[in-house]
């Protein structure tokens, strides 16, 4: 059994809390994870608690982002002339603007 362990603040974090996703959904999940810069239990407790998540940019989220942007441009690409492009790829536009406007702020 492993060692009980307090977190920064002081708290026992010893509960688990698991939920179901889709892939395109984990897909989701894990692309907001890695523009965030946190690991992914303290984002999902961060958003499932409604605190802000600040975003301080490192190489490793400026490759995330560039990573994000290349699957945006290639999604943005394929779409043909009059076509609407899909929920998923404006929620990732949307995603991507607010971490690049975040990290516009420091």
């Amino acid at each position: 059994m492993s060692a009980k362990n307090c977190d920064d603040h002081n708290r026992w974090r010893n509960i688990t809390v698991g939920f179901r996703v889709s892939p395109e959904e984990n897909e989701r999940l894990n692309r907001a994870v890695a523009l965030s810069g946190l690991p992914k239990q303290e984002y999902c407790y961060r958003k499932c608690m409604d605190n802000d998540i600040t975003v301080t940019p490192n190489p490793r989220i400026f490759k995330a982002l560039k990573t994000a942007l290349d699957d945006v441009w290639t999604e943005l690409r394929r779409i043909s002339a009059g076509t609407q492009p899909s929920d998923e790829l404006v929620n990732d536009i949307t995603l991507i603007a607010k971490m690049l406007n975040d990290m516009k702020g420091e």
